[in-house]
């Protein structure tokens, strides 16, 4: 049986989730986690560690930390909150609005970029057999 450990120092946080120790205090200076102190020291919880997983997880589904604070501030108020919920699914649903836009885009210029090869080669063609 394998237990959990339940204290993390910095180093040993930065290391499992392979973040710079400066990362992780600016998450601490934006009030995302919140870590006991011993002296000087940072002692990190399960609680610290759930939430640095859930802000790199925000992060790469491109949400601000703004964005994530309000989802913890949501959560530390009631963790069954149907306020919370709310909130998550209009933040995903104005996220995925956000990347459809530049989908739409990406594949517009992809179109257009079709077009000007399309034409060079076609250009190029007559240069090389000498009809232009």
């Amino acid at each position: 049986m394998k237990i959990e450990k339940e204290q993390f120092s910095i180093g040993e946080i930065s290391k499992l989730f392979d973040l710079t120790t400066r990362s992780i205090r600016f998450y601490e200076e934006q009030g995302l986690i919140e870590p006991k102190r011993n002296g000087q020291t940072r002692i990190y919880t399960n609680k610290d560690k759930v939430r640095l997983k859930l802000i790199l997880r925000g992060k790469r589904l491109g949400f601000s930390l703004a964005e994530i604070r309000k989802l913890f501030e949501l959560y530390d108020t009631n963790h069954n909150s149907a306020e919370q919920l709310k909130t998550m699914l209009q933040l995903t649903e104005h996220k995925r609005a956000i990347l459809q836009q530049q989908l739409d885009d990406i594949q517009m210029l992809m179109n257009e970029l079709d077009e000007v090869e399309t034409r060079c080669r076609e250009e190029l063609n007559d240069i090389t057999r000498g009809t232009k």
